[in-house]
């Protein structure tokens, strides 16, 4: 059975509820905790049954909650995602991602197997006009605030006039959700003069130069969690690698830290004063604060969540997706990329 969600204007958001290493408990929980919190509308797509009987276990009256069902999910150890879309036409994140070309929702936010959430928003969402390759937008928490770093993953393989897309949509992010006036993009590489790096980097210089955005140049992976530019513009091999060793050096200095702690009790009395300080350094560190990263460049509001992503992590997830679609980032993006706009390629390369 169906719910029927409130009258009135609201974000819509299809979260895949059956997407995640702990779903649907926990993705079902944060779609609650959205609903009550954020304000948003939530189509909770999978198994029907699994779904109510988690919204059972949850006081729901008054949350705007809807379920339509589907009968077929994507594995997270699935290693050939562009199979596994094709075969499963009724999997979850397919039928999520449906609703939103449909215009039934505004975004979809999945914590499912990467790969196939992003195949099915180019299979069903199509990219923008002008985007060769659609990236994946991390938010990155700095000594200053947080930034932004694209792509996260979805590219291993770029070019120049891709790395450009990337500025083009990362800049976009940034004004519309960010709030930054006149961001800065960095590109990642290995030392700050324009010559260093590989040929990608070198000739991405030289084109990111010729646009109309606050490019400061290159910047080195120590220059990041510094808080040196607002964009971070990067191959999506590099990225993940990145956002991999960042996430465990995180870990690893938390362990450590907590391992100090218990060693005397000087060291506990010590962390009992720090405890507020201590706290917010493991909430800024914490990805489930940050909840997910946006797939740019289709033409819907895409977020991927953690694959370990629990209730909260889905909320916050949920809390990304309505940002971007309450700042028009999409429309942001299409403009830049339409004929005559400062985001097109042929202006930049004639």
């Amino acid at each position: 059975m169906s719910r029927r969600p409130k009258e009135g204007f609201h974000v819509k958001i299809a979260l895949d509820a059956m997407g995640g290493d702990f779903a649907p408990k926990e993705t079902v929980a944060g779609a609650c905790l959205a609903a009550q919190e954020l304000g948003v509308e939530v189509i909770l797509v999978g198994n029907e049954n699994d779904i109510e009987a988690e919204l059972g276990k949850i006081g729901t009256q008054d949350l705007r909650l809807s379920v339509v069902h589907s009968g077929q999910v994507i594995p997270m150890n699935e290693h050939h995602p562009v199979d596994a879309v094709r075969k499963m036409r009724e999997s979850s994140i397919l039928v999520a991602c449906d609703l939103v070309a449909q215009g039934e929702a505004d975004a979809v936010v999945s914590a499912g197997n990467t790969g196939a959430t992003m195949i099915s928003a180019l299979l069903r969402l199509k990219r923008l006009n002008g985007v060769d390759r659609p990236a994946i937008a991390t938010v990155f928490p700095t000594t200053k605030s947080y930034c932004l770093l694209i792509d996260g993953g979805a590219n291993s393989e770029c070019r120049p006039h891709h790395m450009l897309s990337f500025a083009l949509m990362g800049d976009a992010y940034a004004r519309q959700v960010m709030g930054r006036e006149n961001p800065k993009l960095g590109l990642l590489s290995i030392g700050e003069e324009p010559t260093k790096g590989t040929e990608l980097t070198i000739a991405s210089y030289e084109l990111l130069s010729k646009t109309d955005y606050n490019f400061v140049g290159n910047i080195e992976a120590k220059d990041i969690p510094l808080g040196q530019v607002d964009v971070v513009i990067t191959d999506g091999f590099t990225g993940n690698i990145v956002l991999k060793l960042a996430e465990g050096v995180g870990e690893g200095m938390m362990r450590m830290l907590k391992d100090s702690i218990g060693k005397s009790l000087v060291s506990k009395i010590g962390a009992g004063l720090m405890r507020p300080a201590l706290r917010s350094l493991v909430n800024k560190m914490d990805y489930s604060e940050y909840g997910g990263a946006l797939l740019l460049g289709v033409g819907g509001i895409t977020t991927i969540a953690h694959g370990r992503s629990k209730a909260k992590a889905i909320k916050n997830a949920i809390g990304t997706a309505k940002a971007a679609v309450e700042g028009n980032v999409i429309e942001a993006i299409a403009g830049r990329l339409a004929p005559g706009g400062s985001g097109r390629r042929d202006n930049l390369e004639n």
